[in-house]
């Protein structure tokens, strides 16, 4: 009985022996998992934020995270936007100035800027807000700025005789611009040049006008029309790409902006955060306005010799990061922001008392200004009389925002 047992056992083990695959050794394994080619604490994801409202122009710009495999307590909630396409070399320093830190304080050595201190040692990169310079630049690389939140591009002019700062700028830089493309600001005007390639030369007509009937006269205008307008559209696709700076009045409706200026000789103010965007509405016929949507939701009149970017700004994704602990905020050069019920009473409208209560008093500010949803500025048709006469639709608040109003 005991050797018909041993051997159906043996059979079996046997059997199962050549059935199953050889696994490595106890020592191969350990070594295959402590090997440091083998670890990989970072993977990707991909984010959408269900608010973000896309445009189908920009529907395949996807945000992807790099997220860390949590073995430190300050990477496990670490998320940071994917960008393989950034330069990772150091800036042209002659287009750097050294910023000073002041931590928050005014020539007095006061503090007018609470919570600010310390932070990594930076250089400024000098953006060019203005783009007054014509002709063609080569895009050499994007970079990353640690002044602002969008990306800027190291743009090279195309004239052999410039040199220094005519020659190398830094622009900010669009969603899906890339080293390669071809940038051109149309800030000074049309080239002759392209002019006379979209328009050609007007020839007079001969003949005295007494001569042509008033049918002859009306055909005549409805054919100037159609050239002007075949023209105008032609004009509108050899200028409106990725990157080129050029007045409102030659952008077409629809279009997506950034960058705009609001003095015709002024640089760009408006619409220069990272992901951020605004777009042309309407032109006033005869008119000196343009109607421009903003990222908010407001409308409003830029004159149409202003100056606005084409395109998206990018970094879109940035608005999703995660910094992972409260050091890193310290590297950016913010400091501890300290609750308004922690304080004394000489420092803030709900400090002091016994325990942690601000005393049945409505939230305010430290200057006691009301916060929580009031109001404090009125500007634009709901405001005060002639407040601002540039405003035509207010952002949209409360209701209207959650409603989604401001649909785009």
């Amino acid at each position: 009985m005991f050797g018909i047992r041993a051997g159906y056992s043996l059979l079996h083990s046997l059997t199962t022996a050549a059935v199953q695959p050889k696994l490595p050794s106890r020592r191969i394994c350990h070594a295959l998992w402590t090997s440091p080619s083998a670890r990989n604490y970072a993977t990707t994801s991909n984010f959408r934020n269900k608010k973000e409202e896309v445009i189908a122009s920009f529907d395949h710009v996807e945000a992807e995270y790099k997220t860390y495999k949590p073995i430190t307590p300050g990477i496990r909630h670490l998320k940071r936007p994917i960008n393989p396409h950034l330069y990772k070399g150091k800036p042209v320093r002659l287009l750097t100035v050294p910023l000073r830190r002041k931590g928050g304080r005014n020539s007095t050595g006061r503090i007018t800027v609470r919570f600010r201190g310390g932070g990594h040692k930076r250089r400024i990169r000098v953006v060019d807000f203005m783009r007054t310079e014509p002709g063609e630049y080569d895009v050499v690389r994007v970079e990353y700025d640690p002044g602002r939140s969008a990306h800027i591009a190291l743009i090279a002019a195309r004239d052999p005789k410039a040199e220094g700062t005519a020659k190398w700028k830094y622009i900010l830089a669009p969603e899906g611009l890339r080293a390669g493309d071809v940038v051109q600001s149309f800030r000074s005007g049309i080239p002759e040049d392209l002019n006379r390639e979209v328009f050609g030369t007007q020839e007079e007509t001969g003949g005295n006008a007494e001569e042509i009937d008033m049918a002859e006269v009306e055909r005549r205008a409805k054919d100037k029309a159609t050239t002007d307008a075949l023209a105008v559209g032609i004009l509108s696709g050899k200028t409106i790409k990725l990157g080129n700076c050029l007045p409102l009045r030659l952008i077409p409706t629809g279009t997506v902006i950034h960058c705009i200026s609001l003095n015709p000789q002024g640089k760009a103010i408006l619409v220069r955060s990272a992901g951020t965007f605004a777009q042309v509405l309407h032109h006033e016929e005869g008119g000196r306005y343009s109607h421009v949507r903003l990222q908010s939701g407001e409308i409003r009149k830029v004159l149409q010799n202003c100056v606005a970017t084409v395109g998206k700004v990018s970094n879109a994704a940035w608005h999703g990061r995660s910094l992972g602990k409260a050091g890193r905020n310290r590297w950016l050069g913010w400091r501890p922001r300290v609750r308004g019920v922690a304080m004394n009473a000489c420092d803030h409208p709900h400090g002091g008392g016994r325990g942690k209560s601000k005393s049945n008093k409505h939230p305010v500010s430290v200057w006691g200004w009301p916060t929580k949803g009031k109001r404090t500025r009125k500007p634009g048709p709901k405001g005060p009389k002639n407040s601002n006469k540039m405003v035509l639709k207010e952002r949209p608040r409360g209701k209207e925002k959650r409603s989604g109003a401001s649909s785009r």
